[in-house]
């Protein structure tokens, strides 16, 4: 069994629903989807692809279509041993940044999408997309998101929500919604500057990509630990990927800066909040891994693999080759995920 947390699903029914912002995606003549957003432009080429690229393989036209079309994933899932998956908008289309009623036309229609994307399979879930920049109407589409469209959860930056970081009391109500619904945040950053169109510094090499999002995820842990959140919202849940930042690698530090900064609220030491939080092991080096798993335990361990992603690789198994058992790769592979989304039933169909 594997249930995959960490994947991206982009349809056409989500074009121009942030008004000028767009999002929306072309191919260019090396078949690479390019995604803009506002006057800013993704071109992206996954490593898979590449990898195929160099060695002469064609591209495979699943991973082409499976971006926008549930049955090409599923095809995906079934070739790749993928028994259930959760999936996102692309985390450069979250739209903090855009006007408060632009957040709110694109939050429903993404996940009006999304919940139409994944209702043919029950192998198939979502988490909702929220317009944080206004918080009220933040709690009303969490609301609706699950009761009426049935999403998991709901993906979050994290940092700068709007201008406003994750233990601002001005989202309290949505945490206390989160409880009452029982469902978990999904933290994934997400790259602040070149979204919002401001090229006052080059984005050399996507650095506020693949670099931005490991200090965003960071900063999200740091916040809802050491701005008191979870001594408020105890039963608060939150799945935090690509490895969990950089808090797995700093944890101590973390918590030693926790004792001494004169303004943090936390009640606790900075470990004693782990029960809160799970991690994936996104991470292409076996012995960052194992690291994790030593550090963290595998109780507190999911599985994503950023499904097509940049950094997607198709025949790596996060939980092989590291020193786990049969039943601790069990936990990791499924049954933490399944526990973390409410999944009682979850099994391969």
């Amino acid at each position: 069994m594997l249930i995959d947390l960490h994947g991206h699903a982009f349809t056409s029914g989500m074009v121009g629903k942030a008004g000028h912002w767009g999002p929306d995606v072309h191919w260019d003549e090396e078949e690479r989807p390019n995604l803009r957003v506002g006057n800013w432009t993704l071109r992206s080429l996954t490593y898979e692809r590449r990898k195929r690229q160099d060695a002469g393989i064609p591209t495979d036209p699943l991973e082409i279509a499976a971006l926008g079309d549930a049955t090409a994933r599923l095809k995906l899932m079934d070739r790749r041993g993928i028994d259930h998956m959760v999936v996102s908008v692309p985390a450069h289309c979250y739209m903090y940044w855009a006007e408060p009623e632009l957040g709110m036309s694109w939050s429903r229609a993404a996940n009006d999408e999304l919940a139409t994307y994944t209702a043919g399979s029950d192998r198939l879930h979502f988490w909702a997309t929220l317009p944080m920049q206004d918080e009220k109407a933040a709690v009303a589409e969490a609301r609706r998101a699950v009761t009426e469209l049935g999403a998991k959860g709901f993906s979050l930056g994290g940092a700068n929500l709007g201008g406003r970081e994750l233990d601002d009391p001005a989202f309290f109500t949505l945490y206390e919604t989160c409880c009452e619904l029982d469902v978990p945040l999904y933290i994934h950053g997400f790259t602040q500057a070149e979204a919002r169109g401001d090229r006052g510094v080059e984005d050399r090499y996507d650095l506020t990509s693949f670099m931005g999002f490991l200090y965003d995820e960071t900063a999200a842990f740091c916040n809802l630990i050491m701005g008191g959140v979870l001594d408020e919202f105890p039963q608060l849940r939150i799945y935090i990927t690509h490895g969990g930042g950089m808090v797995p690698y700093h944890l101590r530090r973390i918590d030693m800066m926790a004792y001494v900064a004169h303004d943090a609220k936390n009640r606790k030491s900075v470990p004693e909040y782990l029960d809160n939080f799970w991690f994936d092991l996104l991470l292409h080096s076996p012995a960052m891994r194992r690291a994790v798993v030593d550090d963290i335990g595998v109780d507190r361990l999911v599985y994503g693999d950023n499904f097509l992603g940049s950094e997607y690789v198709s025949d790596l198994d996060y939980t092989a080759g590291i020193g786990l058992s049969e039943s601790e790769r069990d936990q990791i592979r499924s049954h933490n995920a399944a526990r973390l989304l409410r999944l009682p039933a979850a099994s391969p169909s």
